[in-house]
């Protein structure tokens, strides 16, 4: 029984997942899989190397300063993941009139100008909504109280506020509801994979979709690091205090990327109550998906991790083929 739970427990944390547009790319220590159903009904599975900066430079492996490592890769591939899912899902965009203008004058490098500039918005806009929206309304609440920890809770709770509305309202939108249920097919083949069941539609359905190392929980956890952080800086200008906040934040980062790494190897009682609000949120962040959802998920998790799952052993999808590239 013993070397069982040993066998199990050496599972967990070996691979970690998102959801992308109709599939689902799953990640392990080196190598990255990526399993999108098309329109035609076929999975089709991209597996390629991945290799961590972390593993090259030892001082990178610090904690703290690995979580905000893990933070800047995670993103970059994140973005490279989703714009993959779109080319192998055959989404094409007609370019506009005002698109053929730019390519034709500035060339083809006015796209990755273009997409530099929406990054930055878009990290613009994040700090507007999630950091200088909430400072200014603890700035309100100055002229009632001046506790710190209440002025602090204040700045916490309009950040999840934003958060959950901002999450509700993409749950109304069909394609992301679509994907919000390949994130719980994901969850789902992830726990059934940590629990050492065969990897089957059938046992990936009964699992949870609530998974405690999931990114929604990060980003929740940050959101509780950053109530903590608040109440050093809040008695500070809106001004100084917005600044200090973006300065603070790779820590932030840092520290919750080791709850998380804790909190999914760790299964005690103040793991479960710090948890719980993450878990919540994945109520809306996660939907139960279907069988050919979970087909895809499976595919996927089983092209991370070929040493557990040989190739011989991949899902049958009925009359669908599968295609595995590796590059």
């Amino acid at each position: 029984m013993n070397n069982k739970n040993d066998n199990l427990s050496c599972r967990l944390g070996t691979v970690g997942g998102q959801a992308v547009l109709e599939g689902v790319m799953m990640k392990s220590k080196d190598l990255v899989a990526l399993s999108v159903r098309g329109t035609d009904g076929n999975i089709t599975t991209e597996v390629k190397p991945f290799k961590s900066i972390r593993s090259k430079y030892k001082i990178l492996n610090i904690p703290v300063i690995r979580g905000i490592v893990n933070f800047v890769e995670t993103m970059i591939l994140s973005f490279k993941t989703l714009n993959r899912s779109a080319d192998m899902l055959g989404i094409e965009e007609e370019e506009t009139k005002f698109e053929k203008w730019l390519t034709k004058t500035f060339g083809k490098s006015v796209t990755a100008i273009a997409s530099a500039i929406g990054t930055v918005l878009g990290l613009a806009l994040a700090v507007v909504l999630f950091i200088y929206l909430p400072a200014q309304i603890a700035e309100f609440i100055k002229n009632v109280t001046e506790s710190r920890l209440l002025l602090s809770i204040t700045e916490g709770v309009v950040k999840i506020l934003i958060f959950v509305l901002y999450i509700y309202l993409c749950a109304l939108i069909p394609d992301m509801k679509r994907v919000f249920q390949y994130h719980g097919a994901e969850h789902k083949s992830i726990f059934c994979h940590e629990a050492g069941l065969e990897l089957t539609p059938e046992n990936v359905k009964k699992q949870s979709r609530f998974h405690p190392r999931c990114g929604t929980s990060f980003l929740f956890v940050m959101m509780f690091l950053g109530i903590i952080t608040s109440a050093l800086i809040i008695h500070l200008p809106v001004i100084a205090r917005v600044p200090l906040k973006i300065l603070f934040l790779p820590v932030v980062v840092g520290v919750g990327f080791e709850f998380i790494k804790f909190a999914g190897t760790h299964n005690n009682i103040f793991v479960r109550i710090v948890s719980a609000p993450g878990l919540w949120i994945q109520r809306l962040t996660t939907k139960e998906p279907d069988t050919a959802q979970i087909e895809v998920a499976i595919r996927s998790l089983k092209a991370a991790l070929p040493d557990i799952y040989p190739e011989e052993e991949c899902i049958e999808t009925g009359d669908n083929n599968e295609n595995q590239i590796t590059e």
